[in-house]
């Protein structure tokens, strides 16, 4: 643990994933207003007392909306991370346990994943279902799919020539037993970092489609989206799109720090050469 905290960019990208996860749990429990009130009386108004940072165009409390929507972020991080985690990794074992014609079908059907990013795939699923937090999860998480069949199934490919998964598979061990017992703990570690890293992904794929009207949808808070009714004011009220832009800043920031410096922590290797 003194290790980790001694090195830079772990320690930085801990500290700013902590804030942002603080943010949420502390939405949980508490908020200054109702995220959702509309008070037009009160409307682009600056910091004070009772409005920490502010209202909005509405006369919504600023500070609310920046705490609900580090929620929804996370929550769509997680869930999507999640789906592509379990079907990317079962997909890239099952292509590097078996070779030959399956995992050529799934590497070309990931090759075939890619042509459609996050976004588009998002915009098709809104065509079909309507817009919303779902929709976004579900494209995005289709998006991490071949993201992590591809890193697996390379990492598994190494793990399967080593020796002592040769001496296994002359002692009669199956498949699934040497992707469980020896594949996958050994490629834990870059399973861990690629998953901070589409974690920071993820956050920024949200916001860029809660921005274009395609992810969360309102009353509900997202940052995309606030800066998307901002955009209208930045003349007036530019502090109205500094807030949700440093919120989006910080958090991918803080994901990609942690996730380089668990690569070095977990792979000294890289570590010794820079």
């Amino acid at each position: 643990m003194s290790k980790a905290l001694r090195h830079p960019s772990f320690a930085v990208g801990s500290a700013l994933t902590l804030l942002l996860v603080m943010a949420a749990l502390l939405s949980l429990l508490w908020q200054p207003h109702p995220p959702a009130e509309i008070d037009i009386a009160r409307k682009l108004q600056g910091p004070s007392a009772s409005h920490w940072l502010g209202t909005d165009v509405f006369g919504r409390d600023i500070a609310s909306q920046l705490l609900v929507g580090a929620r929804n972020s996370i929550l769509v991080g997680v869930v999507a991370v999640g789906i592509g985690l379990i079907a990317g990794v079962a997909l890239g074992c099952l292509a590097a346990a078996r070779r030959g014609w399956m995992e050529e079908l799934i590497m070309r059907a990931s090759d075939f994943t890619f042509a459609f990013p996050a976004l588009l795939t998002a915009i098709m699923l809104t065509a079909i279902y309507g817009p919303g937090l779902v929709m976004s999860i579900v494209a995005i998480g289709i998006f991490n799919i071949p993201v992590f069949a591809r890193i697996t199934r390379g990492a598994a490919n190494t793990v399967w020539s080593r020796e002592y998964v040769l001496a296994a598979r002359a002692a009669g061990k199956g498949g699934l037993g040497i992707t469980l017992d020896h594949v996958l703990p050994n490629i834990a570690s870059q399973l861990i970092v690629q998953a901070s890293i589409s974690f920071a992904t993820a956050i920024l794929a949200e916001a860029a489609l809660s921005y274009l009207g395609l992810g969360t949808q309102p009353p509900e808070p997202s940052w995309g989206r606030m800066l998307s009714d901002a955009q209208t004011l930045l003349f007036d009220a530019p502090m109205l799109a500094v807030y949700p832009g440093v919120a989006i800043v910080l958090s991918v920031l803080g994901l990609n720090l942690m996730g380089d410096g668990l690569r070095d922590l977990l792979d000294p290797r890289l570590a010794r050469r820079r």
